[in-house]
């Protein structure tokens, strides 16, 4: 029997705690951008794939910000506080998206400003989270992307991971030590990679650096999960994006996926031995996995799922589909292929 490492060991030991206890981690990979004016939402509204307008404090959204070809250039989470709009998106990526959407403000009432120097992210999960911030002091919103803030505190329920609640703590940098130091009395500490599982298992994907560009949203299910309104007014891409709803010309979608061995980069192809030549998947996001190996989540061609998959190339390591926690329409696709 192979002899855990130290990663290992203690991605393991999180996986005991987050049945049992519960955890608390830093979340280090994420970036924040706050958009404030009094056009904040109406030009959000014009450049995301979601509505934003009719965003009220209280609530959390998914949405993507598309190239005028329709393709994903980053995935945010989105909600009010008091001072405006935060987007919340991969760390690798937001100074040039925070970059390139400022430059389309033009005339409207908005700025956008880089908060993430400012600002922590911890998040919390498992059995004892509710009972651990409510011994805090903090709000426990119940029902996914619910939104409450307490003492310049904003909490967020997330979608369960692996079939356990979990929550989002934004807060002040200065604050963040404190505020762990009292979760962490009945939760236990846990690396970021069993956050990044947890998000895996989830079933939602975020854009990163090496992902900008490869995905129109429906291939990595992001209307399914909440992040696209398809009756909202025009926003880069949106023809596109509709197009692929409504003309049934979808062809590709997005799996959980499991493997052995090193955890893949995000976009690491992946290949059908018969199609040595050709691959027919990328992954989108991926992590060590608790019990060993690797899960992820990977965007792949309909007709190819059912087939034995390889990592990197033809002859690579294998590449096994799992069921997300949500239903996802394969359509003929699927059906040719069966």
């Amino acid at each position: 029997m192979p002899v855990m490492n130290a990663q290992a060991q203690e991605l393991a030991a999180n996986l005991e705690a987050l049945s049992g206890s519960g955890i608390v981690c830093s979340l280090p990979g994420l970036g924040l951008v706050r958009v404030a004016g009094d056009d904040a939402g109406s030009f959000l509204h014009t450049q995301l794939t979601n509505a934003v307008e009719d965003l009220k404090a209280g609530a959390a959204r998914l949405a993507g910000y598309c190239s005028p070809k329709g393709r994903l250039l980053a995935t945010f989470l989105m909600w009010r506080d008091v001072e405006g709009i935060v987007l919340q998106l991969s760390a690798d990526i937001q100074a040039p998206v925070q970059k390139r959407l400022s430059m389309f403000v033009l005339r409207a009432k908005a700025k956008l400003s880089d908060i993430t120097p400012t600002h922590a992210i911890l998040g919390l999960a498992g059995a004892g989270a509710a009972k651990a911030l409510a011994a805090a002091g903090l709000p426990v919103p119940e029902v996914a992307f619910a939104v409450a803030e307490a003492d310049g505190i904003t909490v967020i329920r997330l979608p369960d991971g692996a079939g356990q609640p979990r929550w989002q703590l934004v807060l002040p940098a200065e604050r963040a030590e404190a505020v762990r130091a009292a979760l962490a009395a009945s939760l236990q500490d846990a690396t970021p990679a069993l956050w990044d599982w947890l998000e895996v298992q989830s079933g939602l994907p975020r854009i990163v650096a090496a992902t900008q560009e490869q995905f129109v949203p429906q291939m990595i299910n992001f209307e399914l999960v909440g992040g696209v309104n398809f009756r909202k007014g025009c926003y880069p891409g949106q023809e596109i994006v509709a197009r692929s709803q409504y003309r049934g010309t979808l062809k590709r979608r997005m799996w959980l996926v499991q493997g052995e061995g090193e955890v893949p980069a995000p976009a690491a192809e992946i290949y059908r031995p018969e199609d040595p030549g050709q691959p027919c998947g990328m992954i989108v996001n991926a992590a060590p996995a608790p019990q060993g190996g690797w899960a992820g989540l990977a965007e792949l061609k309909i007709d190819a799922a059912a087939s034995a998959l390889r990592l990197g190339s033809a002859e690579g390591a294998a590449v096994a589909t799992a069921t997300l926690p949500y239903e996802v329409p394969l359509g003929e696709a699927a059906q040719a292929a069966g």
